[in-house]
């Protein structure tokens, strides 16, 4: 649940709610170009991003260093991946089988280490504005990838644009920037699940009826609601009434559209299906993210753990040797699965973390600190050329060597996978243009580069 506190932060917006009302509001805006790009012959293209609350390390998942001094190196070993050449930690031996369906960039950077600030510079392609240590979340911040799809590609069918699972980062008085529209307001939102799928009990509660309530009956609703509507046609003419009504119309086709609501029905997948994602929370929510992907969902955000889960300051080799082999497990079986149906091509993973971790292991806790300067992130999919190394780290993989590639590229990437122009104008809320994004496509993933 989300704190009283932690609501009053965001400014009292409604975009922490998982009710309809809050996710879809009316999409009035870049309505006809968004058509016009509706009618090429492809599939929408998708991006399903593998979110490392926290930031794993990198010298112990994706860029081991076996040469380097014990304080350096850590406890693991580097094991062969399917691609000569390529080694990657012991623990994540599904991945290393994988090697050629992946591109790994170790050369990830940005200036930052606070959780608050790198997590909304990597989940929007920007530095916070105005950002500040432990800058909780504000209709001041950027917009999510979802949200500027949303913003400049907007969508009539009842089907969210984005969606973020199955967690919300927050933490008391601490929420997360970096996951909701920002400055675009509550209307190009996200959609927030908050619960297990790996429970026997899951249910996204919005895309369900309330209890005693049939179709039928809500059909009824639905008539009575447009009378009331009608009867108020001069209060729609104020632009909050216009709003409301469209949100009114687009969680009416929502809670109707039984392709959505099938996607949240994962005991519709056959168990052997299910199993080989893993019966953990990472895996069943890998395979809900698959399954959103199939229904046209375009950008789903899976967070592994609840907020900082990989953030390791002490007994690290422990707790990943517990976390990596799950997570392992379910993006294995996301880009096996993506491929069988057909979906890699068009669907981008992207498993990344907020920044790295400090070369040396700190003596005291046996942990390793924040690290922005440099760190690994894993792709596949969406064109991106398998089987190769981009970037290279030092020696004790404390910064990059070659192509030095920072969030903003990150943004570009994503953007322009989703068909947006990363260059685009957004407005603000008082109306004023901002370019969404000054990065550049990290172009090596699509043509190869030498290591």
């Amino acid at each position: 649940m989300i704190s009283r506190r932690a609501a009053i932060q965001i400014g009292c917006s409604g975009m922490l709610g998982v009710g309809l009302p809050q996710l879809f509001a009316g999409r009035a805006r870049a309505a006809v170009a968004a058509e016009q790009i509706g009618r090429s012959a492809n599939r929408p293209k998708s991006v399903v991003i593998v979110f490392l609350t926290g930031a794993a390390s990198h010298h112990d998942t994706l860029d081991m260093k076996p040469e380097a001094p014990a304080e350096v190196r850590g406890e693991f070993k580097a094991i062969d991946t399917s691609v000569p050449g390529i080694q990657i930690c012991e623990h994540l031996p599904r991945l290393a089988a994988r090697a050629q369906r992946c591109a790994i960039v170790r050369s990830m950077t940005h200036g930052d280490n606070n959780h608050l600030m790198s997590t909304h510079h990597v989940l929007t392609g920007h530095l916070q504005p105005g950002a500040f240590f432990d800058k909780v979340a504000s209709r001041d911040d950027w917009p999510s990838y979802s949200a500027a799809c949303d913003y400049l590609r907007p969508r009539h069918d009842g089907i969210p644009t984005g969606v973020n699972l199955p967690t919300f980062l927050s933490d008391r008085v601490l929420t997360w920037p970096g996951q909701h529209a920002g400055l675009l307001g509550p209307r190009h939102d996200p959609w927030q699940i908050t619960g297990d799928p790996n429970k026997p009990d899951f249910r996204v509660d919005s895309l369900h009826l309330a209890k005693g309530i049939e179709l039928g009956r809500l059909e009824h609703r639905q008539s009575l609601l447009a009378d009331v509507n009608r009867q108020q046609a001069g209060m729609i003419e104020a632009s909050e009434c216009r709003r409301l009504s469209d949100e009114q119309q687009l969680a009416f086709t929502m809670l109707t559209s039984s392709k959505l609501t099938q996607a949240f029905e994962l005991d519709r997948e056959p168990a052997e299906v299910r199993d080989r994602y893993g019966r953990h929370t990472y895996g069943q929510s890998l395979l809900l993210a698959r399954r959103l992907v199939q229904v046209g969902v375009p950008v789903v955000q899976a967070n592994m753990g609840s907020v900082q889960s990989w953030d390791h300051h002490g007994n690290i080799f422990p707790m990943l040797k517990r976390m990596l082999p799950p997570l392992d497990q379910g993006v294995a079986a996301l880009i096996d699965d993506l491929g069988d149906l057909g979906l890699l091509d068009q669907t981008l993973v992207v498993m990344v973390g907020e920044f790295g971790r400090t070369p040396k292991i700190n003596a005291q806790a046996g942990g390793r600190d924040h690290w922005g300067p440099c760190f690994s992130a894993l792709f596949a999919g969406g064109g991106v050329q398998g089987g190769q190394v981009v970037g290279k780290s030092d020696k004790i993989g404390a910064y990059p060597l070659s192509s030095p590639f920072s969030p903003d590229d990150l943004g570009a990437t994503i953007l322009r996978q989703l068909g947006v122009d990363p260059a685009s104008e957004i407005r603000d809320r008082q109306g004023r243009p901002l370019q969404l994004n000054r990065g550049t496509v990290m172009q090596p993933l699509f043509n190869g580069a030498p290591s």
